[in-house]
């Protein structure tokens, strides 16, 4: 498990797009490990909230492009 800490005027979105980059699909895990937090639309500072281990799914994958130019 992950814990991230809420940051004054921090939102749940925020606070997930902070660490992980993008917010898809993540807000809704969290709301199922921190079911309190869904009536709040600003997390106290210093709120502790629990997030699946879910690093190892956004891993850096090599994109292959086209250059246009050389």
């Amino acid at each position: 498990m992950n814990t991230l800490i809420a940051r004054q005027d921090d939102t749940l979105d925020e606070l997930i797009f902070r660490h992980y980059g993008q917010t898809a699909g993540l807000v809704e895990q969290a709301l199922e490990y921190n079911p309190e937090l869904a009536h709040l639309p600003r997390l106290p500072i210093g709120t502790v909230v629990t997030m699946p281990d879910i690093e190892s799914r956004f891993a850096t994958v090599a994109k292959s492009s086209v250059q246009l130019w050389d």
